[in-house]
């Protein structure tokens, strides 16, 4: 360990955060709610054994009608905008040299039907939503689910208490279902296990991030060159133009949050659904009603004997008309499972439909114009209304993968796997809606670059396949380790599962790898890009954790302390953070080193985020006495879930310090000399505490510089102290992410060598 230290005053230092924090003041209300210290349940030791809250409410709970509703309507406007827009480009990207027989229609048609009721509404509206964690669901809330039953963590940060939360919901393997253990043990005892594990999961957030990205761009330009029917002298980079002013228009309105937004958008996405429908319908009757047998699969057959290889190659088309099926699935916890299977089931599902089969009986007449079906196919006094709510629909297209990023991000930030970025929680009402300031402007960036650079949707749809597939692969594959070792289902059902679903998807995949050169290499990159910062991020976290952890202080350097007559006790209250939750940080004796001081009540608080979506207010705080008793040092493990709001600073220290309060009188109860012989010397601390805390709270932060060991190879030197080291001071550093004010912040700086 380096002894490169400074330790400075922030009010030097520090830069104004401008007074927006990570968190909303959703908890306010709660922590005034805060029940006094002798009617709060024992459930807050880590001395003694914690108990389980009863009844504790969480994400997944069941809600009335009434509000599943609102959320129903609510989730057409946010997570059906991608998949409802597909029909404005599914067919050109399919036949993209032409209709050479007009059968090829029913083959075709006959995929797109089919495709449907076998991947969006059987596997994610039947299967895939009910693996969510909590009643939140994506690529992080598998893992997370996974991780809360095997230890495939690689933070050795697990603790006793962490099972005992109540949405924990761990369940004991039985006698019968021995397979589940074995796949547990095999999971936790093999290092490449948990390795493929965490690659898989961070490949899969990658790919939603490209999603988020691809998708403003084929959703906007579809819709807007629809305008060449009425304005032809309208080139492709004035059409590009227009795009782009849209999709930063888009962009901008994302700092109202989910909630709004959605709401706002729900009434247009839903009259587009019924023009989409009505103008399928009005196209059956009129060109060919007998459109209607593709309902049968042997045209599918058919479709493969008569074109062999091209038919193959133009999977890679038909699989556009799934497009923003895993949004169901990653704005899962923005509302609940019934609102999303309501409102794919009743709304999404036969507007779609109708949309598909009308285009095909439009096709059967005029084969030639499969070009730009969707705007010739509609009846001339419905054009401009229809184009108008198209690009209105194409910008709620974009939406839903873009608050579907907001979410997987801020998962993987919580849990370890991305760098600090300031989360705001849009909704005091629905947890796990959130908005992401600087991800939001990135994808803005690059959806602008990419839109102006490519100009029209033939390579973008290129792309777009290989993102969309790949995530849905990727959740079949967590779904089938959920199903044998959480689930305990028979192998035989797990692996009809992997079949079915992973089967088709494998075929769809090898047919959008064909158009790899003519841009599907675009989501590879990104995800390249995005899973090379987060494996980084990840990487040189859990070092630094194992460092603490090799480098903890003895109990007995604690105990020479209360000795020390050189030993300053300032007043207030200090909080030293570290991510340790298993004993006293190394930060604490360099802190002393420098300034000889120590403040009359000293909480060493750790911030832990638990692979759970939410923690009760009466389960967040765990505290334990540092010995000596008389020094009143503590520790703290301030619990999290990945969707809980972290308090504001003032609001922070109120329900630390009252809990602290709560252990205190509860230790002494609990203690084997009896409440009674107690109670003086309790109230006496207690009141010293509460004394302490008028006198103000101090924030003591470790600025620690990471480095590679000397005898460390080439490789592991560029990562930690190049990439990691870039990483870290061009995010947000610890005093802005959690919004200490400046004048209460003194850092001391110290280098880990790992």
């Amino acid at each position: 360990m380096a002894d490169n230290s400074e330790h400075t005053n922030g009010s030097r230092n520090e830069e104004e955060v401008g007074g927006e924090c990570l968190a909303d003041s959703g908890t306010a209300s709660e922590a005034r709610g805060l029940p006094s210290t002798k009617k709060l349940n024992r459930i807050d030791s880590l001395h003694l054994e914690a108990g389980r809250v009863q009844h504790a409410q969480n994400h997944g709970a069941k809600v009335g009608w009434g509000t599943t509703l609102h959320l129903a309507f609510q989730s057409i406007g946010v997570v059906y905008g991608d998949i409802g827009t597909s029909p404005l480009y599914v067919y050109s990207s399919t036949f993209t040299e032409g209709i050479k027989d007009k059968n090829d229609l029913l083959g075709v048609l006959s995929l797109i039907i089919y495709t449907l009721i076998l991947l969006p509404l059987t596997k994610y509206v039947f299967i895939v939503l009910r693996a969510n964690d909590n009643g939140n669901g994506g690529t992080f809330a598998l893992y997370s689910l996974i991780s809360r039953h095997a230890k495939v963590s690689f933070i050795p940060n697990q603790q006793a208490e962490d099972a005992m939360v109540s949405n924990y919901k761990l369940e004991t393997t039985s006698s019968r279902v021995k397979r589940a253990q074995w796949i547990k043990e095999k999971l936790e005892n093999s290092r490449e296990a948990k390795l493929a594990l965490f690659l898989i999961t961070i490949l899969g957030t990658s790919m939603v991030i490209g999603d988020g990205i691809l998708t403003p761009c084929i959703s906007v330009l579809s819709a807007v060159s629809g305008i060449k029917e009425s304005a032809s002298s309208l080139t492709e980079g004035k059409i590009a133009g227009i795009s782009i002013v849209i999709l930063i228009f888009l962009f901008a309105v994302q700092r109202f949050g989910t909630d709004r937004v959605g709401y706002s958008f729900a009434p247009i996405i839903l009259v587009w659904f019924l023009l989409i429908g009505g103008i399928g319908t009005y196209n059956i009757f009129k060109h060919d009603i007998g459109i209607l047998r593709a309902f049968n699969p042997k045209y599918i057959v058919d479709y493969f004997k008569r074109n062999g290889k091209q038919a193959w190659i133009s999977l890679g088309g038909v699989v556009l008309c799934i497009t923003g099926t895993e949004a169901m699935f990653a704005d899962l916890g923005h509302f609940n499972l019934r609102a999303i299977q309501i409102g794919f089931s009743a709304v999404l599902l036969p507007s779609v439909l109708l949309a598909y089969i009308g285009q095909a009986a439009y096709l059967t007449n005029f084969p030639d114009n499969v070009g730009d079906t969707f705007y010739k196919s509609i009846p001339g006094p419905l054009y401009w209304p229809t184009f108008v709510v198209a690009v209105a629909a194409a910008i709620i297209a974009s939406q839903a993968m873009i608050s579907g990023a907001f979410a997987i991000i801020s998962q993987s930030q919580l849990l370890g796997c991305f760098p600090r970025i300031r989360i705001m929680h849009t909704s005091a009402e629905y947890e796990g809606q959130v908005y992401i300031p600087e991800l939001n402007y990135a994808l803005m960036i690059v959806c602008v670059a990419v839109t102006a650079i490519f100009k029209t949707t033939d390579k973008i749809g290129n792309a777009y396949g290989i993102a969309v597939v790949s995530v849905m692969h990727i959740s079949t594959l967590l779904v089938t380790l959920v199903m044998l070792m959480i689930w305990k289902l028979s192998m035989w059902r797990a692996a009809l599962f992997y079949v079915t679903f992973g089967g088709t998807e494998l075929l769809y995949i090898s047919s959008v790898f064909y158009k790899f050169t003519q841009g599907g290499y675009l989501p590879l990159s990104f995800s390249a890009v995005l899973m090379f910062i987060m494996g980084t991020w990840h990487y040189v976290h859990v070092q630094r954790y194992k460092f603490e952890l090799k480098n903890k202080v003895s109990s007995d350097y604690v105990r020479e302390l209360a000795l020390r007559r050189d030993l300053i006790r300032l007043p207030g209250i200090g909080f030293l953070y570290s991510e340790l939750v298993q004993g006293i940080p190394p930060i604490l004796p360099h802190f002393i080193e420098k300034i000889p001081s120590i403040h009359s009540v000293l909480v060493l608080v750790s911030i832990k985020y638990l692979p759970i979506s939410r923690v009760e207010m009466k389960e967040r705080f765990l505290f334990r006495h540092v010995e000596p008793r008389e020094h009143r040092m503590f520790q703290c493990v301030v619990r999290y879930g990945y969707n809980d709001a972290v308090e504001d600073t003032q609001e922070f220290e109120k329900l630390l310090i009252e809990h602290l309060k709560v252990f205190v009188y509860e230790e002494s109860f609990f203690s084997p000399n009896g409440h009674a012989n107690n109670t003086y010397r309790v109230d006496e601390e207690i009141e010293f505490i509460r004394n302490e805390m008028a006198k103000g709270v101090v924030y003591l932060l470790g600025e620690t510089e990471v480095v590679a060991e000397n005898d460390s190879n080439f490789v592991r030197k560029v990562v930690i102290d190049y990439i990691y080291n870039f990483l870290r001071k061009n995010f947000r550093q610890g005093g802005k992410v959690m919004c200490i004010p400046h004048n209460s912040l003194l850092r001391v700086g110290m280098t880990y060598e790992i």
